[in-house]
């Protein structure tokens, strides 16, 4: 058993919550923009005042409509500003907030509101308000619910009815909130069985902020800012986006990823965070771009440089030809990949899974490096993270300020430390089952070096164990396989069968310049693809890639190509890109039985 502990950061006194920050930053830094904010194609600046005085609005509506101390108010919408500013109101009126991500299903809103017994829900759209009205007899706590987008506005009607509420009633509300009552109920986007509901505390998110800036102290600091476009019902991007305003970095909302590039452009943060599959979409629309303007050779060399330069960083730096045709490549290829993440990026932040060594490489190399972290929404976002003084390539990093990481004997990840949740909601049994003496067991595999770097090898549940006996953790594989800007998804089965498969899907936006590289008609779908020999042997080089990395025994021997990519519509992925692995398997059934009769 290996266990290693991070310093302890600042302590949360139990006084404190987290709508503190926002009267700290209007009484001491009023003028300081804490966003900008999207309208009508133009971002418009909201100073710290001004953030204040939209929050109390708010915040004095839902207390005028009967929101209560420790009441549960859902907010089900697309990331936008007024996420963000309707969660401090929550917090602000003594409240709770419960996310909901806003393409969940009607069964999945009726079973979060009911069994967190939300008395309030906000949401975006019509669309939302036909999915909570759907399952309304069904909601006994549900009492009130507000429209962001509609001809009365959810932010002027709270407005309107806490008219009458004056600043002492909203400050005294806000003050009688302790540091160990409950922030929020957020909902595990679920790969097996209905989500659960984690209990985080103002405690836990503000100890999670803290050891943030800590780690971050280049990036989380005044005058910087940071475009957040993830869901903020995950946890990663809400846990960022309330450190960014406690660093009084200048946060920005997009909702719609299509219009990412264009926003970045205009945006111009500092840094970002994100999945690793926007980091693979970065890379692989580059690739393609370049291929199909004829510049493919050019594109492939400077990849090549760039990951040699970062590799080099970790073994003494490079040498005088190295940095040569690195300072070359910076000029025709880098410079315009950093033009495209808005000019100023100078980092980004990844979570959610593994990123892979060869990508993380290669934005290293291009001047842009991906600190990649760990953890779970039961950790509040993350638990261990890569810095600038301590980053380790193919790892998550050492644990943050004040949390402790242990390897199980069986290697499960264990986490204990001020970021760990108390309880799931109304779940006593899966509580018992997850938390011993603090220790919160992740259910994820790895291993911890004598530095304190983490590497995530595998999960724990989704070992598969083959008829010969051998135990296979997927994830690697799957990873390394979907590095490939030609495949989207990848699963990997073989579980009490005589060899390891795989289920691949083609990436839809790549597809079509691959059939252009490849003289294939222009209208040719994937299904008439799926045998084709120029798209198996590009599918098997991704495959051999991944089994290069296992024992023979556990390399994948077969694949085949699905004619249709995994969506969350159809229930294979969850929200935030996690393979539901139960459903897949039910999906393709057919295909995977094919694999083992051929």
């Amino acid at each position: 058993m290996r266990e290693y502990s991070a310093p302890a950061g600042k302590p949360v006194t139990d006084d404190e919550n987290l709508a503190d920050v926002v009267w700290a930053n209007a009484e001491r830094f009023s003028d300081v923009v804490s966003f900008r904010r999207q309208v009508d194609g133009s971002w418009l600046d909201v100073t710290a005042k001004d953030f204040a005085d939209q929050v109390a609005a708010v915040a004095k509506g839902l207390a005028g409509a009967g929101i209560g101390h420790g009441d549960r108010v859902a907010l089900m919408s697309k990331t936008r500003y007024e996420w963000t500013l309707i969660d401090f109101a929550i917090w602000a009126a003594g409240a709770v907030t419960v996310p909901i991500y806003e393409t969940s299903s009607p069964e999945q809103v009726q079973w979060i509101l009911s069994d967190s017994a939300a008395k309030a829900v906000i949401v975006e759209t019509d669309e939302h308000r036909g999915a909570v009205d759907q399952v309304r007899d069904r909601l006994t706590a549900l009492e009130l619910t507000w429209q962001i987008e509609s001809a009365s506005p959810a932010i002027d009607e709270l407005t309107a009815l806490g008219a009458e509420i004056s600043d002492e009633d909203l400050h005294s509300r806000r003050r009688a909130v302790s540091a160990g009552e409950l922030a929020t109920i957020v909902y595990t986007s679920g790969t097996t069985g209905r989500p659960k509901g984690v209990e985080l505390t103002h405690r836990n998110l503000l100890t999670e902020i803290r050891a943030d800036i800590e780690a971050f102290p280049e990036l989380m600091e005044q005058g910087n800012s940071l475009l957040c476009f993830l869901p903020l019902a995950h946890i990663l991007a809400r846990a960022i986006a309330v450190t960014a305003l406690s660093a009084r970095v200048t946060l920005g909302h997009t909702p719609d990823v299509k219009n990412l590039v264009p926003d970045l452009g205009t945006f111009r943060p500092t840094f970002v965070v994100a999945v690793p599959r926007v980091f693979e979409k970065v890379y692989n629309s580059a690739k393609q771009k370049a291929h199909s303007e004829g510049k493919g050779k050019i594109f492939d060399a400077a990849e090549a440089v760039a990951v040699a330069y970062s590799e080099a960083q970790d073994g003494g730096g490079a040498g005088f030809g190295l940095r040569a045709k690195h300072l070359l490549f910076d000029r025709l290829v880098y410079s315009k990949l950093r033009a495209a993440l808005g000019g100023r990026c100078v980092a980004a932040v990844s979570g959610g899974a593994p990123l892979g060594a060869r990508l993380a490489h290669f934005f290293r190399g291009i001047g842009v490096p991906v600190f990649e972290g760990y953890g779970l929404t039961e950790t509040s976002a993350a638990a261990n993270v890569n810095t600038k003084t301590a980053f380790r390539v193919g790892t998550v990093g050492k644990p943050v300020a004040g949390n402790s990481v242990r390897i199980a004997d069986d290697g499960e990840i264990l986490v204990k430390g001020g970021v760990v949740f108390g309880a799931y909601h109304n779940n006593a049994e899966a509580s018992a089952e997850s938390l011993t003496d603090g220790w919160f067991h992740t259910g994820d595999l790895g291993e911890l070096d004598a530095d304190g770097f983490l590497k995530i090898t595998g999960r724990k549940k989704e070992i598969i164990v083959t008829a010969g006996g051998k135990n296979v953790a997927p994830s690697g594989l799957e990873d390394t396989i979907k590095a490939s800007p030609l495949i989207s998804q990848a699963m990997v089965v073989g579980d009490q069968r005589p060899f390891i498969g795989a289920l691949v899907t083609v990436d839809e936006e790549y597809f079509p310049s691959w059939k252009t590289q490849h003289g294939k008609p222009a209208q040719a779908t994937v299904a008439d693809l799926a045998t084709d020999e120029d798209l198996l042997k590009e599918i098997q080089a991704a495959v051999d890639e991944a089994n290069r990395q296992v024992s023979h025994a556990e390399a994948i021997k077969k694949f085949t190509v699905l004619a249709k990519d995994f969506t969350e519509a159809g229930g294979e992925i969850t929200p935030s890109m996690k393979l539901k692995r139960n459903v897949v398997s039910k999906n393709y059934a057919g295909d995977i039985e094919a694999l083992y009769r051929k």
